[in-house]
C-alpha cells in the first residue's frame, strides 16, 4: 500500500493522511459555523472587544457599530460553514484553504498568544506564540502545497468535466 498514485505522485498513505487532514480541518470549520448559526445568543462582539495587541484598535472600532457586528457575524458564520463544506467535499479546496488561512489569521492577530496579554474569554490552555489557530493555519498551508481535492474530491469531478 506504499505504491505511488500516478495522478499525484503521493503514496497511498500520504494521500489518505492528507485527505483525512483536509476533512478533519473542514469538520472543525463546519462544526464551529453550525454551532454559531444555531446559537441565537452568539455574537462576535465579545470576541472583538476582548482583542489585544497591535491590531486591537481595529477590532474595537469594528465592534463599535452594531450594523458592522451583524455583517461580521454573518460573514463569520457562513465563512466557517462554507470553508468547512469546501474542505470536507474537496470543492473549491484551494479557495477554501486560502479563506480559512485568512479567517484564522484574523483570529490569531486579534488574540495573540503572548505572555503579557490577559483575556476575559476563557482559553483552553496557556500558550506562548503557538496556539491552535497557528497550528491549523500551518496545516492548511501544507494542504496548499500538497493538494488532494484533485485526487479525492469534487474538484476532481469538475476537472474531468472541464477537460
Amino acid at each position: 500500500m506504499n505504491s505511488s498514485d500516478e495522478r499525484s505522485g503521493f503514496t497511498t498513505w500520504q494521500t489518505i493522511t492528507l485527505v483525512l487532514l483536509r476533512i478533519l480541518i473542514g469538520w472543525h470549520f463546519l462544526y464551529e459555523g453550525v454551532i454559531k448559526l444555531f446559537d441565537n445568543e452568539w455574537s462576535s462582539y465579545g470576541y472583538l472587544m476582548d482583542s489585544n495587541g497591535l491590531f486591537s484598535g481595529i477590532f474595537y472600532s469594528l465592534a463599535s457599530n452594531e450594523r458592522i457586528i451583524q455583517i461580521i457575524d454573518l460573514m463569520n458564520i457562513w465563512g466557517l460553514i462554507l470553508i468547512g463544506v469546501g474542505l470536507m467535499l474537496g470543492l473549491f479546496a484551494r479557495f477554501s484553504l486560502i479563506s480559512g488561512i485568512v479567517l484564522l489569521s484574523l483570529y490569531y492577530v486579534s488574540h495573540p498568544p503572548l505572555a503579557n496579554y490577559d483575556y476575559l474569554l476563557p482559553r483552553e490552555g496557556n500558550y506562548l506564540i503557538v496556539d491552535k489557530n497557528l497550528v491549523e493555519i500551518f496545516a492548511m498551508i501544507v494542504l496548499l502545497f500538497f493538494p488532494t481535492s484533485h485526487i479525492i474530491g469534487v474538484d476532481r469531478l469538475i476537472n474531468k468535466i472541464n477537460k
